[in-house]
């Protein structure tokens, strides 16, 4: 190879590097958009607004937040896979992120392939509650109830392959029981006839939740994290109750598209988990009914991956089809 060749070849690599470390030590130069794939007010709204406050005061440069609601939150999904790699567009998404590919025909992204996670902010447990008409009053008795009499009990969800939804079938699944699946379009009319006894049970989050169990109109059973609610500390978990395994939790995380530069990445996570620790942030999110977290980029990409593959086997298990 002519040496003239040979020789810009290695500047070409010179610059390539350059420009890479140019990037991480100016970065940011300019605003920061993270989008939110729905609307204001819910969740990934408020977290993602914290911590666009907490970035813009620790970077010097606006992080400001973008919604993007619509189609189960794909718009503003896809709208991040086809940004620039450049640390310039952020995601903050909840779990839909990898459940749309296993519920809904022709998403047109991966969740493992195609983001760089950067971390999982928050985790949200859901709470077992039944109508005080039940018999049951813990987790065993509702699992010898189904299994003296198959699907005649039943559970209500906000929409096929919503948390609440997903979460009953894995536990359906694990408890080895079967139980009937009544889906409404949306959280308020899935209450409201839980309420009037039309239904019999749900996974509801601990903000919907808590007071109809206050007032005794909702029995609480089990919560669906890996730990009890300081909120309801003599609620057992599913998995304390004897269900082996059993964990399904809501969760909030921060991405970035694929490629984007590693020690960008990095620069955000740690003041990610700083942030996370603020009282304030801490303090807004236990109201929410969601523990913060701020894990390593690596740790919110092997529970990325895990979970789509925990859910994938749960949706062929319950017959789930892609709408």
């Amino acid at each position: 190879m002519p040496m003239d060749r040979i020789f810009s070849k290695f500047l070409c690599l010179i610059l390539i590097s350059t420009s890479t470390f140019c990037i991480g030590q100016t970065y940011p130069s300019k605003p920061v958009k993270i989008i939110v794939p729905s609307a204001p007010g819910g969740g990934s709204d408020i977290i993602a607004r914290q911590l666009a406050q907490s970035f813009t005061k620790a970077f010097g440069q606006s992080f400001f937040v973008e919604n993007k609601p619509g189609a189960g939150n794909m718009i503003g999904i896809e709208a991040v896979v086809h940004a620039p790699p450049d640390g310039y567009t952020l995601l903050m998404v909840p779990t839909p992120l990898i459940l749309n590919p296993l519920l809904l025909k022709n998403v047109s992204y991966d969740p493992i392939k195609d983001f760089s996670p950067i971390s999982l902010a928050a985790t949200a447990p859901n709470i077992f509650v039944v109508h005080p008409k039940i018999p049951a009053k813990n987790i065993n008795e509702w699992i010898n109830l189904a299994k003296k009499d198959p699907n005649k009990l039943n559970f209500a969800s906000a929409g096929v392959g919503t948390s609440p939804h997903m979460s009953m079938e894995l536990f359906n699944y694990l408890a080895s029981i079967q139980t009937m699946h009544v889906p409404y379009k949306g959280t308020t009319p899935a209450v409201t006839d839980l309420l009037s006894g039309q239904v019999d049970a749900m996974f509801i989050n601990p903000l919907t939740a808590m007071p109809y169990i206050q007032s005794g109109k909702l029995r609480a059973l089990a919560v669906s994290g890996s730990k009890r609610l300081d909120l309801l500390p003599n609620v057992p978990t599913v998995m304390e109750s004897g269900v082996s395994n059993y964990v399904s939790l809501q969760w909030y995380g921060l991405l970035a598209p694929a490629g984007t530069p590693d020690n960008i990445i990095q620069m955000i996570q740690k003041e990610m988990a700083k942030a996370l620790q603020n009282k304030e942030i801490k303090e807004r999110l236990y109201a929410e009914g969601a523990e913060p977290v701020g894990s390593s980029s690596e740790e919110f990409r092997i529970l990325i991956k895990n979970d789509y593959q925990k859910w994938s086997e749960v949706a062929k298990r319950a017959k789930i089809e892609p709408q």
